[in-house]
């Protein structure tokens, strides 16, 4: 599952749906959290459902659901799986243990709904609480359903009685870079895609290609979104470039053609097994086996 560019749609919004869907994103996240108002939660679920359905097309259909300690949990999950519902991106989530009790929740409603258990996957906001910061190990290993890992810095701020989140320079200042280092980490423990969290600066466009070429150099794969303006951005900035698939595919020819070697040499540069395993990273991003 690609997942270079996700963009939240607020869930009551059919005007935004429509937008969105021309974006170009890699996956749309409809949302039933902080986007939708408490008195129109039902209308939003309502409006989200009636969205999915089976139908090809080139982006994959997640929701954001409310997260367990709204009471709301349930019916969100009720209304939306169904066939066509591609992954849920689970807020405020405190480990592993919430995907196990998310996950036995959609074996019940896959099974209800005709789908093959496991066709909804889920991706996790894992930082947004100061408990869930102790327990991003406990994703290794990997719940099957899951795909992926993210982190966020406002509920956390909030969390912890955080005047701001960033310096006066506009970098995160250093707890807020030890959650998104951290998430990282657990996502890479996990094989599943970390995927960096949003650029709130919307129009700031160069602001938000520079710091996903930050993003993709730390081993991010992929970013949330706010705006359909950002996903152009964002999926080139998270795709290699020409270049650097041409010398990644160098890389990994030269090693099939010394199969017994544990470096090699190219242009007077030595490369070893890790450069390898990043040349054959760099193709499977860009679509080559």
């Amino acid at each position: 599952m690609r997942l270079r560019s996700l963009l939240f749609v607020p869930g009551d919004s059919e005007r935004k749906f429509a937008r969105a869907q021309a974006s170009g994103a890699d996956a749309l996240i409809l949302d039933l959290e902080d986007s939708v108002a408490p008195s129109q939660k039902s209308a939003a679920r309502a409006h989200v459902a009636s969205l999915i359905d089976p139908a090809p097309r080139p982006w994959r259909f997640f929701v954001r659901p409310n997260p367990f300690d709204t009471g709301l949990t349930a019916d969100d999950l009720a209304a939306v799986v169904k066939p066509g519902l591609d992954g849920l991106l689970v807020p405020k989530a405190e480990g592993a243990a919430d995907v196990v009790r998310l996950g036995a929740m959609l074996d019940e409603l896959e099974a209800a709904a005709g789908m093959a258990i496991g066709t909804v996957k889920i991706a996790v906001v894992a930082t947004e609480t100061p408990l869930a910061m102790f327990n991003l190990g406990s994703y290794t290993p990997p719940h099957p359903r899951l795909v992926g890992l993210t982190w966020g810095a406002e509920d956390l701020a909030a969390a912890v009685g955080a005047t701001a989140n960033r310096g006066a320079d506009g970098q995160w200042t250093f707890p807020y870079q030890v959650a998104r280092t951290q998430c990282l980490f657990a996502a890479a423990a996990a094989g599943v895609a970390p995927i960096d969290t949003l650029y709130a600066d919307f129009r700031n466009e160069e602001g938000l290609a520079a710091d996903c070429r930050l993003a993709r150099r730390d081993g991010f794969t992929g970013r949330l979104a706010i705006h359909p303006d950002q996903v152009a951005v964002i999926n080139d900035g998270f795709s290699p470039s020409a270049d650097d698939v041409a010398h990644a595919r160098r890389v990994v020819e030269t090693f099939a053609a010394q199969p017994d070697a544990g470096t090699i040499g190219i242009d007077g540069k030595m490369y070893d097994i890790p450069h390898l395993k990043a040349a054959q990273r760099t193709l499977a991003a860009a679509g080559e086996a």
